[in-house]
């Protein structure tokens, strides 16, 4: 992948982070990350599954082996791999026992974001989904203890998803789409 074309798709993850996720406050717990500037942000070049796990792999175990102060969380962005939702969601299924495989349940967490993301009880077109799409498939690896520190810090966390869908729903399609936080029209691979 040339070096460009991985720019971009961090650049358009970067700009999802900033007008969806922090700027609609859909995660109040990414703010300081991402300002901090403790995020990691990896493209994978993994075309199969079987080399993203690989990848998945290393990552977990560079993460929780990084100073928490120099990088909190990784954000593993999966341009040419488990596009379609389905199989992005099976797959999430292999990455979770591989947390388990590395000994690193309780430590490390997956969290998982789709541009086709799709809650089971709603339908594919509600905005609702959008809380969870991105413009790349994204394997997001969270530290545990950040996880709750910030859990911590918030009076009653069960309400932001609520929240979130409240937000979504008052924005509409339109106002979605007016953020502009899909990929980039040159940076598809």
């Amino acid at each position: 992948m040339a070096h460009l074309l991985e720019q971009r798709i961090i650049a358009d993850t970067v700009r999802w982070l900033e007008r969806a996720v922090i700027g609609l406050n859909l995660c109040p717990f990414a703010r300081s990350p991402h300002a901090k500037a403790r995020i990691r942000y990896v493209v994978s070049q993994a075309i199969e599954e079987s080399e993203l796990k690989d990848q998945l792999e290393q990552e977990l175990l560079l993460l929780q082996s990084c100073d928490t102060e120099q990088t909190e969380t990784t954000l593993l962005i999966c341009p040419d791999v488990l596009n379609d939702f389905l199989d992005f969601n099976d797959f999430l299924n292999r990455a979770d026992q591989l947390v388990r495989k590395t000994k690193l349940e309780g430590v490390i967490q997956i969290a998982s974001f789709h541009p086709g993301y799709r809650f089971a009880d709603v339908s594919e077109d509600d905005v609702s989904n959008c809380t969870n799409r991105s413009p790349y498939p994204i394997l997001h690896l969270l530290r545990e203890q950040s996880v709750q520190r910030a859990i911590e810090a918030v009076p009653n966390p069960d309400a932001i998803y609520q929240a979130n869908i409240k937000t979504l729903r008052q924005l509409g399609r339109k106002g979605w789409l007016a953020l502009n936080v899909g990929p980039s029209a040159d940076s598809s691979s």
